[in-house]
Formats: structure tokens, C-alpha cells, sequence
């Protein structure tokens, strides 16, 4: 039961990091150091993708799966739980390419659009 629900924690906590690497530029208006934990939590999650790579939050929550009794997956978090939804089946090389590319340009709009809206308002406009 415990490991099934650290399982269920580990799930929660890997999509949370997925959203805030994708998102998290937008906490630039609200606190100016959270960039300091965005954009390295953003470069790995761009790095991950852009290379083909397996996160290691994925191999934890099959772990605990396995041991709370259940079977894990094949295949990273993204293939498992977003790719049904947002892709087909099958997560490709090609696929993960575009979605770290995809990262990438979210990120620096969100950027470009927080640097601007924060010099307006030193400038008092």
C-alpha cells in the first residue's frame, strides 16, 4: 500500500517537473530568483528529450510499482501517460526532437514576454 502510493507521489512530482520546466518561466513575475531553479530544471528536461534519454523519475516509479505488485511500463513517462493523449502510440525519436524543440520555443517566448513586461514596469510604463 505504501509503495504503491509513493508509486502514485513519484507520478504526481514527475508531472509537476514537466509543467514547470515547460511553464516555469512564467514564476519570473512573481519571484525574479525562480529562474535560478527554472532554467536548469528546464535544460534537463529539454536535454532528456532532445537526446533520446529515459528520466530517472521513470525507472523510480516502475520500481515502486513493481514492488507494490504491479506491473510497471516500457518506455519513458511522456510515452506512457502524455503520448496517448496528445500523440498516437508510439513515441519516435522524431516525436521526442520536436517536443524538446517544442520546450524550447515555449520557454523562450515565455521568456522574451516576462523581460519585456518586467522592463516596462522599471520603466514605469
Amino acid at each position: 500500500m505504501i509503495t504503491r502510493l509513493l508509486a502514485d507521489l513519484v507520478l504526481v512530482v514527475h508531472l509537476l517537473f514537466i509543467l514547470f520546466a515547460l511553464l516555469g518561466g512564467l514564476l519570473l513575475l512573481w519571484r525574479k530568483w525562480l529562474p535560478l531553479i527554472h532554467l536548469p530544471a528546464a535544460a534537463w528536461a529539454m536535454l532528456v528529450e532532445l537526446q533520446g534519454r529515459t528520466c530517472p523519475l521513470t525507472p523510480l516509479e516502475n520500481h515502486l510499482r513493481r514492488l507494490a505488485g504491479e506491473s510497471g511500463y516500457e518506455g519513458s513517462f511522456i510515452d506512457h501517460y502524455l503520448m496517448a493523449i496528445i500523440y498516437p502510440p508510439g513515441l519516435t525519436p522524431g516525436i521526442q526532437l520536436l517536443l524538446g524543440l517544442l520546450a524550447l520555443g515555449v520557454n523562450l517566448l515565455i521568456y522574451g514576454w516576462a523581460v519585456h513586461r518586467l522592463s516596462r514596469r522599471a520603466r514605469g510604463a
